[in-house]
């Protein structure tokens, strides 16, 4: 019987889901989290390892024999050495595309925070300030009304496409850097190059992968292309803003705000800059999160298994 190891399940599947479409594929030993120095013993005799954020790198494949194959339980695999993968002739799997409509809403939610401030208002409520106001009405923050604005994509896969059609929903122009998948872009979407994309837009919504290409994509340089009164949103990887940067940007207000659900250490160290930088909403990699698309996510990710199993692995991205 296969044996099927998943590192690190709990933020999956913290007991709302059920392990079910893995369990009938062979022996399954699921492990809420997995520390560095347990990753190769836990992982010894598996068929199929499982990995959320775990990373599994080249040391670890040389110390894996029998593995057929590592499942990512999500989109980006950048915690797999998935070149190390292949070297061994080990298949590694994605799940593409399960959580585009939950980023995607998730995007808008940080944006709205930025320029309507529901949340600190609602706060300001509760804390007596209505009750003490002169006035039927006040605000603590400008309210920015985006119809109009420009909202530029960096990315254009399943989730930069599905944040353009909500973002024009608003009323806004809409640019985003070409997709090879999609010469034309599609009707109400601007092709422009990433320059004048961070040039030219009133929010800049990054939705690539982390590559040696798009590390650091965002650092002071390019920060100091935006306008001033201009919002960064980052739903992707942490690292593809300089964080250093992006605080002293806030700070020295070269850009009005962010809003970012992924940081470059997750979670952040107390004394990250970004924590106490002003006008950065941040939210704790949820995006992702809902249960509809974690039941996705268990799903395909079960497709996957039964295809390493199989000797047809599925989804593949080291192939």
């Amino acid at each position: 019987m296969p044996r099927i190891v998943v590192l690190d399940g709990h933020t999956l599947n913290p007991g709302d889901l059920s392990w079910e479409p893995l369990d009938k594929l062979g022996e399954l030993v699921v492990y809420a989290r997995t520390p560095d120095e347990l990753v190769v013993e836990r992982a010894r005799g598996a068929h199929v390892v499982v990995t959320n954020k775990t990373q599994l790198d080249a040391h670890f494949f040389e110390r894996t024999p029998g593995l057929r194959g590592v499942a990512v339980l999500a989109t980006g695999y950048d915690m797999v050495d998935a070149a190390a993968a292949r070297a061994r002739n080990i298949p590694v799997s994605n799940v593409p595309a399960y959580s585009t409509a939950s980023v995607a809403q998730h995007t808008l939610a940080l944006l709205l925070e930025l320029a309507s401030h529901v949340g600190s208002h609602a706060r300001a409520v509760r804390q007596g300030d209505w009750v003490k106001s002169a006035d039927f009405s006040f605000w603590h923050e400008p309210i920015i009304e985006l119809e109009g604005l420009t909202f530029g994509i960096v990315g254009f896969g399943a989730i930069g496409q599905r944040v353009a059609l909500l973002a024009r929903a608003l009323g806004m122009r809409v640019l985003a850097t070409p997709s090879r998948r999609l010469p034309e872009p599609p009707g109400g979407v601007e092709y422009r190059p990433l320059d004048v994309i961070f040039a030219e837009s009133d929010v800049v919504s990054l939705h690539c992968p982390l590559s040696s290409e798009t590390r650091a994509l965002v650092g002071e340089a390019r920060l100091a292309t935006m306008r001033r009164s201009s919002f960064l949103l980052n739903t992707a990887r942490g690292a593809l803003i300089d964080e250093v940067a992006l605080a002293r940007a806030l700070e020295h207000g070269v850009i009005a705000g962010a809003g970012l659900d992924v940081l470059t250490t997750e979670a952040p160290p107390a004394d990250h800059p970004l924590l106490s930088a002003p006008n950065c909403v941040i939210t704790p990699h949820q995006a992702w999160t809902s249960r509809a698309a974690r039941e996705r996510l268990l799903a395909v990710t079960a497709v996957n298994v039964a295809g390493f199993i199989a000797g047809q692995p599925q989804n593949v991205v080291n192939g």
